[in-house]
């Protein structure tokens, strides 16, 4: 490991970790933030990503060997006190784990979609704002075996750090891309021997009664509103039954029972 250490918030080496929540907010040129162990390892071991450098508190070093050891031999490791590494984040960093990523170019959904089994499961995001709920269904699609994750342009940025964080690392393992056009990107899967469900809670059909074709999309929508009612009239719908006065589940927790459903173990 090429161990540096760090004595200043303001040292050029580590620009990238200043004023973190605020560059959350403005974007980070074709970078993003991996924290904490479990995402660390996520990162290194799954590939999808290359990281540029890790920053490090000193005292959480020794933890971090196997991890570590999983990384390119020139990464950076930067180390440094717990005063400076908040120094430079612009709060308390309690895990004390940080890495840069690089995003590298965004691969288009056509693409994606050319490298996908014969029976692959997909998730297909509309409206998803909310980056809790982002990183959770990500989590969900690692645990139940999707492909892939496809997003419209309302969606929110899974590669943001809250999202990776919630995501548990999964946001930079399962493969994921975005399209603009909802009604064409249907069409091509259509095209493409795909099923097609989109999960409403007043869906045609209970989902314990759906059948999955051999290649399949799962539909889901914002919370409040759903989805579009112009996709819904265009899908076939399926709900997930609850009890007699309540009709609806956070959208996470919803694609845990889809994609549990619909997974082949």
């Amino acid at each position: 490991m090429d161990l540096i250490r760090i004595d200043d918030p303001g040292d050029p080496r580590v620009a990238a970790y200043l004023d973190i929540r605020e560059r959350d907010l403005v974007g980070r040129h074709g970078r993003f933030v991996a924290e904490g162990k479990v995402v660390l390892d996520v990162l290194f071991s799954a590939g999808r990503f290359a990281a540029e450098s890790v920053l490090v508190l000193e005292n959480r070093l020794a933890g971090l060997d196997t991890t570590l050891r999983k990384a390119p031999a020139d990464l950076p490791v930067y180390i440094a006190t717990s005063e400076i590494i908040d120094g430079i984040a612009g709060f308390h960093m309690h895990r004390g784990i940080l890495a840069i990523g690089s995003r590298g170019p965004a691969q288009s959904a056509e693409a994606l979609l050319d490298t996908l089994p014969g029976g692959a499961l997909i998730v297909v995001l509309v409206g998803i704002a909310n980056h809790d709920n982002m990183g959770a269904i990500f989590r969900n699609a690692a645990a139940f075996g999707a492909d892939a994750v496809f997003m419209d342009a309302t969606c929110c940025d899974p590669l943001y750090r809250k999202a990776i964080r919630v995501s548990i690392g999964a946001a930079l393992k399962v493969p994921f891309a975005s399209f603009d056009d909802t009604a064409a990107f249907t069409a091509l899967l259509d095209q493409s021997g795909f099923g097609q469900f989109a999960l409403s809670p007043s869906g045609e059909t209970d989902i314990r009664d759906a059948q999955r074709s051999k290649r399949l999309a799962l539909y889901l929508g914002t919370e409040g509103e759903g989805l579009p009612e112009g996709l819904l009239s265009q899908l076939r719908t399926v709900r997930i039954a609850m009890a007699q006065g309540f009709d609806s589940l956070n959208v996470a927790a919803a694609s845990a029972i889809a994609l549990h459903h619909f997974s082949r173990g």
